[in-house]
C-alpha cells in the first residue's frame, strides 16, 4: 500500500476507484465498503484508493472536547488499512480552511482534480463538505457533471444491530471487549512502549511490563482485569492485563500492565501491541499483596482456560 501525506504526490494512478471517510476502527462497515472498492478495481482494471483525513475533524473542530476517543492511532489504522488491501491510502491534513469547503468544492477541488476519481464508493449516509451539508444525493448530481460514477453501500448489520464506530466506543467503554471485536472483524488492540513500573508484581511472582501509550485520544478499555495477548518482538504470548487505578497499591497510579505468561526476557523501551480477547473481571481493592496474589492466581487459570479454548 502506497500512503500519501501530500495528494500532490498523488499522480500517474491508473482508473481511480475512490472511497473517503475517517474510517475510525476499520470494523465491519468499513471492511464491506474496501471489499466492494475492491471488487469494483478488479472489474475496472482500477486501483483502490482510500481518502482519509488527520487531524481527527473533532480534534480541529472541537479542540477543547476532552471527551474524543478514537478506537486507532494513525498508524494502527494505516496498518489496518494495508491488511484489508487498499492500493493507494491519502491522508488529508484538515484543517479548519478545509471544513469551509462546500459540497461540490470538495468534489471538483479534490476528488475530481486532484484524484481523477473514476468512480467513488461510500458507506451509508455518508456526508461531507461544510456542515456535512454533501450527501449520497448531491453525489449523484454531480457525477454525470464530473464524470464520474458513484455507489452507496447500505448499512452493514449484525444481528440487526447497525455498525458504527459509536456502537464500539460503547461496548469498550463498559469493558465488552468481546462485542467491540465483533464488530470489529478483529480483536481490539493498543500499542505503546514499555516502561518501567513499581515492580511489585514481580516481588509477588506476577511481574507485568507497563504499557505506555502516547497518544491521548486512543480509547483504553473500561478499568478492570482481561485476558489479551501480546505481541513483543514478533512473537505472540497469552496474557492478562490489568488497566486502572491500582487501588491496592497506594501511590502507584493509573497503569495499563500486562502479565505475559511464559516470558522471562528484558523488554523495557521495546514496542508492544496488545490484544483484547475477554474481560475477567472488575479492577478490585485487596487487604494487602497476599490477597492480589491469590486474586491473580484465580484470574490466571481462568485466563488460560479460555486463551486454550
Amino acid at each position: 500500500m502506497k500512503v500519501y501525506t501530500n495528494i500532490e504526490d498523488f499522480k500517474d494512478v491508473k482508473n481511480p476507484i475512490v472511497t473517503t471517510g475517517t474510517f475510525d476502527g476499520v470494523h465491519l462497515g468499513h471492511q464491506k465498503i474496501i471489499s466492494r472498492l475492491k471488487d469494483v478495481a478488479q472489474k475496472h482494471q482500477g486501483e483502490t484508493v482510500l481518502l482519509t483525513f488527520y487531524p481527527h475533524p473533532r480534534m480541529v473542530l472541537f479542540p477543547d472536547d476532552n471527551e474524543l476517543k478514537l478506537l486507532n492511532t494513525q498508524q494502527e489504522k494505516i496498518q489496518l488499512l494495508e491488511k484489508y488491501g487498499v492500493d493507494h491510502l491519502i491522508i488529508y491534513p484538515f484543517t479548519k480552511e478545509f471544513s469551509r469547503l462546500t459540497s461540490i468544492e470538495f468534489v471538483r477541488n479534490i476528488l475530481v482534480n486532484q484524484i481523477h476519481t473514476k468512480r467513488l464508493i461510500i458507506g451509508y449516509n455518508h456526508h461531507f463538505g461544510r456542515n456535512r451539508e454533501g450527501s449520497f444525493e448531491h453525489l449523484k448530481e454531480f457525477g454525470p457533471i464530473y464524470g464520474f460514477d458513484v455507489e452507496e453501500i447500505p448499512a452493514k448489520d449484525i444481528d440487526n444491530i447497525e455498525v458504527s464506530s459509536t456502537k464500539i466506543r460503547k461496548a469498550l467503554q463498559s469493558g465488552d471487549v468481546e462485542m467491540a471485536s465483533s464488530y470489529l472483524g478483529h480483536p481490539y488492540s493498543l500499542s505503546g512502549k514499555v516502561v518501567k513500573g513499581y515492580e511489585k508484581g514481580r516481588i509477588i511472582g506476577y511481574p507485568t511490563a507497563n504499557i505506555s501509550v502516547d497518544d491521548k485520544y486512543k480509547l483504553i478499555p473500561a478499568d478492570g482485569v482481561y485476558v489479551v495477548k501480546a505481541e513483543v518482538k514478533g512473537k505472540l504470548y497469552g496474557g492478562m492485563l490489568n488497566t486502572g487505578n491500582n487501588p491496592t497499591i497506594e501511590g502507584k497510579g493509573r497503569s495499563i500492565e500486562v502479565n505475559i505468561f511464559d516470558f522471562n526476557d528484558t523488554i523495557y523501551g521495546e514496542d508492544a501491541t496488545i490484544y483484547f480477547i475477554k474481560r475477567l473481571r472488575d479492577e478490585l481493592k485487596f487487604a494487602g499483596l497476599d490477597e492480589l496474589k491469590s486474586a491473580l492466581a484465580i484470574d490466571k487459570q481462568n485466563a488460560l482456560k479460555i486463551l486454550s479454548a
